[in-house]
């Protein structure tokens, strides 16, 4: 076997190309590649290994003889466009939230639930980017000590809501420091009537406010938790909620969170060693050197990065802790291809 046909559905976006970068990097034998995106980007140039690369717009057809494809385009470009690629054979990998509640769709962060993929019938679903970085965290605590309770408050860098999103925080900063009205046309999120500056600002609003008062960001972890861990987006085995703020930071997400344990051997010590032998995670917690995870050093990692772990001293069981992640690499684009590796070494994806 030569290699796998891929195609990169969203190519030009801001998980796109790190799509195509990490693609680069990864295990996988590719002896072609299709690099896919809208009308208004088709003809663009981009790379891959070296060689130019013209981008198509994506459309039924351009499926065709794919083995494999890495989505990130839209939950309306996949809803659309993913069950044409799978009745064409190709077996896909979607990083939008199209798919992720459908039962028969596998909701897969491979340090947590791989043995899922087994269960793939066409199309795998990535999780939200701040719940990946949570539970690469939390999977090694839940499996020693068992989790009764999750909270956690998100601090989600601009990025997260696109390329275009990341270009209006820069430019607001621009005109704040310039003595200018800051111009505010996506936060807190497209969908909504109200925009809002994000520079030099806090926003409590990620996605749509439901009639429940989460906000759907925050729908997104509770639900998505419970079916990564529990197979079972409804689970009460463990309870959830969480508190999701856009922050003026360009790349990495941060979150604070709470957890019970229901093993009470549980100790501080215990925990951080088991982060230091997690997969895919690593510990920075040496407070007597101020030494805890930072967005701006998490920016182009892989990896997770835990730290300030911490006993709550009122509640015995129970542990601080703060955790950080490129949300465009593990909470997108990794963890993607990181999807697609296991299914080629696991032989769930064969040549057409």
């Amino acid at each position: 076997m030569s290699g796998y046909t891929v195609a990169i559905l969203g190519a030009t976006g801001a998980v796109g190309t790190r799509l195509i970068q990490q693609l680069e990097q990864s295990t996988i034998p590719v002896s072609k590649i299709k690099l896919l995106a809208s009308s208004r980007s088709a003809g663009k140039k981009l790379q891959f290994n070296g060689e130019d690369v013209i981008v198509e717009e994506a459309k039924p057809e351009s499926f065709e003889g794919v083995d494999l494809v890495l989505a990130s385009a839209g939950g309306a470009v996949s809803k659309k466009l993913l069950p044409e690629a799978v009745k064409r054979g190709a077996v896909c990998v979607d990083n939008t939230s199209a798919f992720r509640m459908e039962e028969d769709v596998p909701l897969v962060v491979p340090e947590v639930n791989e043995a899922a993929l087994y269960n793939h019938h066409g199309i795998i679903a990535n999780p939200n980017c701040s719940t990946i970085q949570m539970m690469v965290a939390l999977e090694p605590i839940r499996k020693a000590f068992g989790l009764k309770q999750i909270i956690v408050s998100t601090y989600q860098a601009a990025s997260g809501a696109g390329q275009t999103a990341l270009d209006e925080l820069y430019s607001e900063a621009q005109d704040y420091l310039d003595g200018k009205d800051m111009k505010a046309d996506i936060f807190p999120t497209k969908g909504d009537k109200e925009h809002y500056p994000l520079a030099f600002n806090l926003l409590p609003q990620i996605d749509v406010l439901e009639d429940n008062l989460y906000s759907h960001e925050e729908w997104k972890m509770i639900h998505e938790t419970k079916k990564i861990m529990l197979g079972d987006m409804n689970s009460p085995e463990i309870k959830v909620t969480a508190t999701c703020v856009r922050v003026p930071v360009p790349i990495s997400h941060g979150e604070s969170i709470y957890i019970e344990v229901n093993d009470k051997s549980a100790t501080t010590e215990k925990i951080q060693q088991l982060i230091k032998d997690a997969p895919g995670a690593i510990l920075q917690d040496d407070p007597a050197h101020q030494v805890y995870p930072q967005p701006v050093n998490a920016v182009g990692s892989r990896d997770t990065f835990v730290g300030r772990i911490r006993p709550d001293l009122e509640n015995e069981g129970a542990f601080n802790m703060w955790v950080v992640s490129d949300n465009l690499l593990k909470g997108a684009a990794w963890n993607t291809v990181q999807i697609a590796e296991r299914l080629v070494a696991d032989d769930l994806v064969h040549v057409n």
